[in-house]
C-alpha cells in the first residue's frame, strides 16, 4: 500500500452531514481535501473555511479537479448528483439510502459498473465497533429485537423515520441474517411531521428468522439496543452505553444452575465511524479493497425500508376501509 499517495476528493452539500464529511476528509491523511459544493453559496464558503478547503462556484468545477466525491445532499438528489459524478469518471461514496427510488438506486449501481467506479453508500454502523462485536459472536440469529428511539428534532424530517433512524437498524439486521426477505408487517404514524415519526416493522427472513424493528423520533429519551436470540446463544447489546452480553455455551463466565452456559460482559471504546467510512473509502479508491457497503448493499437496505412504507400505508388504507380511522 503506497501511504503516501492521497485520493482527491469533493464535497457535494454543506448541511449537516455534509460539514461532518468534510471536516473528516480534512483530516484524513489518505484523503486531499480539495473542494466543496452546495447550491448555497454562502453555506459552502463557510463550511469550505472551516474545512480548509476552496469552495466550488459550479458542480462541474468540483468535478474537474477532483477523483472522488461523497455526496451529502437530501435523498431526492442523491440519484442525479452520484450519476453525475460516476458518469464524469469519479468514485463516489453516497449518503445513505443510496437513492429515493429503487429504480434509481438499480439505475446507480448500473452507472457505477458502466463507469468501472467505486460507488460506497454511508451506512454508517456497518464501521462500528458494536457490528463487529455482534458479527463476531453471532452468525445464525432465530430473532432479533432492535430499538433505536430519540427525542424530536427538526433536522431529518423531510423523510420519515423509516428512511432517517429505521434504515440503520434495517441494514444492520440485513447484514447479519444471510436470507431473503419474506414478508415485512408494519404500523406506524405521523405526529410532528408530514411523515412517519414512529413506526414499528416485523421482518419475516425466508430461512424463519424474525427481526422486530421499532424506530421513533418523537421519545423523551434516546435509545439504541439490539437483542439477538440465536442458535450460537443469547446477546443484548446496550449501544448507548456501549456494552454487551453474551450467553452461550462457549465464551465467559459460568452461570450456575443454567446446565452448562456461560456469561460473557463487555464492553467497546469510542470509535470514530464516520473515520472508519473514510478509511474503507480511500482503501477501496486507492487500493482495490473491497467495498464493505456497496450498492447491493445499499439496494437492499433501500427495498426494506420502502417495504415498511408500503405496510404501513396499506394497514392505513384497510383500517380507513373499516371505518377505525380516517385519513
Amino acid at each position: 500500500m503506497n501511504t503516501k499517495r492521497q485520493l482527491r476528493v469533493g464535497i457535494i452539500g454543506a448541511g449537516h452531514f455534509g460539514r461532518f464529511h468534510a471536516l473528516k476528509a480534512a483530516a484524513n491523511p489518505r484523503e486531499l481535501l480539495v473542494g466543496l459544493y452546495d447550491p448555497d453559496p454562502s453555506r459552502a464558503a463557510l463550511v469550505a473555511g472551516e474545512a480548509g478547503c476552496a469552495p466550488a462556484a459550479t458542480l462541474e468545477d468540483l468535478l474537474s479537479n477532483v477523483e472522488a466525491v461523497i455526496v451529502a445532499a437530501p435523498a431526492e438528489y442523491h440519484y442525479a448528483l452520484a450519476s453525475q459524478a460516476l458518469d464524469a469518471g469519479k468514485h463516489v461514496l453516497v449518503e445513505k439510502p443510496i437513492a429515493a427510488t429503487r429504480e434509481e438506486a438499480q439505475k446507480l449501481a448500473a452507472c457505477a459498473l458502466k463507469n468501472q467506479k467505486i460507488l460506497q453508500v454511508g451506512h454508517l454502523l456497518r464501521y462500528s465497533a458494536e457490528h463487529r462485536a455482534i458479527t463476531e459472536r453471532i452468525t445464525a440469529p432465530l430473532y432479533i429485537e432492535a430499538t433505536r428511539i430519540a427525542p424530536y428534532k427538526p433536522r431529518g424530517t423531510d423523510v420519515s423515520v423509516i428512511l432517517d433512524l429505521m434504515i440503520h437498524d434495517l441494514d444492520l439486521v440485513l447484514a447479519i441474517v444471510d436470507s431473503p426477505i419474506a414478508s415485512i408487517d408494519a404500523i406506524g404514524a405521523a405526529v410532528s411531521s408530514p411523515h412517519e415519526d414512529i413506526a414499528n416493522a416485523r421482518v419475516r427472513f425466508e430461512n424463519g428468522c424474525v427481526a422486530t424493528i421499532t424506530a421513533s423520533r418523537i421519545s423523551l429519551k434516546t435509545e439504541r439496543r439490539m437483542r439477538i436470540f440465536s442458535q450460537e446463544g443469547y446477546l443484548s447489546a446496550d449501544f448507548m452505553e456501549r456494552k454487551l452480553s453474551f450467553i452461550s455455551r462457549e465464551r465467559g463466565l459460568p452461570l450456575p444452575g443454567t446446565g452448562g452456559y456461560r456469561r460473557e460482559a463487555t464492553s467497546w471504546k469510542d470509535h470514530d465511524n464516520l473515520s472508519a467510512e473514510h478509511d474503507a473509502f480511500a482503501a477501496s479508491c486507492l487500493d482495490g479493497a473491497p467495498v464493505l457497503v456497496d450498492a447491493e448493499a445499499g439496494i437492499r437496505a433501500l427495498d426494506a425500508a420502502l417495504r415498511v412504507t408500503e405496510s404501513i400505508t396499506e394497514a392505513r388504507k384497510t383500517m380507513e376501509l373499516s371505518g377505525l380511522i380516517k385519513l
